[in-house]
């Protein structure tokens, strides 16, 4: 299985106002080969309390199970390897065997953590388009020495830093 880099983001909405705008920018960048949807989940909690759970996943079962049994290898390999990387593929492939990574507890934990009124989202998202450029990275020698994300307040704070510090004559 080819598996572009996987992006977990995390999403609060504190008065949510769900119009289906999200749901067609994700479909869009599906559509466009820029994305694949590993697994999604989004919790809204009404005021009353009463939740409402949407999972929603690009992979079919058997894509789910072997993203599950490379994940859950990985895993094993951080613990010690050997044995510890098949016990985690086969609890990995055990996993996806819904057509989703993120399980029912996921659902539990976000509702515990998210006040009445408002909503949570879960996304992993394989970055589609990122696969060919590392992969001709590769096949040219390199490797990715530092992988961040820049967001704008990032920017500022490395402006206030700077403006903080003395100037060196």
């Amino acid at each position: 299985m080819t598996l572009g880099p996987v992006q977990l983001l995390v999403l609060a909405f504190d008065r949510p106002n769900f119009t289906g705008e999200i749901v067609r920018e994700l479909a869009r960048l599906r559509d466009d080969a820029m994305i694949r949807l590993v697994d999604a989940l989004v919790v809204q909690k009404g005021e009353d309390g009463e939740l409402t759970a949407l999972q929603w996943s690009d992979l079919s079962i058997a894509e789910a199970q072997d993203m599950g049994a490379v994940a859950g290898a990985l895993i094993g390999l951080g613990q010690g390897g050997g044995e510890n990387v098949d016990k985690g593929m086969r609890a990995g492939r055990e996993a996806g065997a819904d057509g989703h990574l993120l399980d029912n507890e996921a659902v539990w934990n976000v509702a515990d953590a998210i006040p009445n009124g408002s909503a949570a989202a879960i996304a992993l998202i394989e970055h589609a388009w990122a696969g060919p450029l590392r992969d001709a990275v590769v096949r040219a020698g390199g490797v990715a020495v530092s992988d961040e994300w820049v967001h704008p307040l990032d920017l500022v704070e490395i402006g206030l830093t700077a403006a903080a510090e003395p100037e060196h004559v």
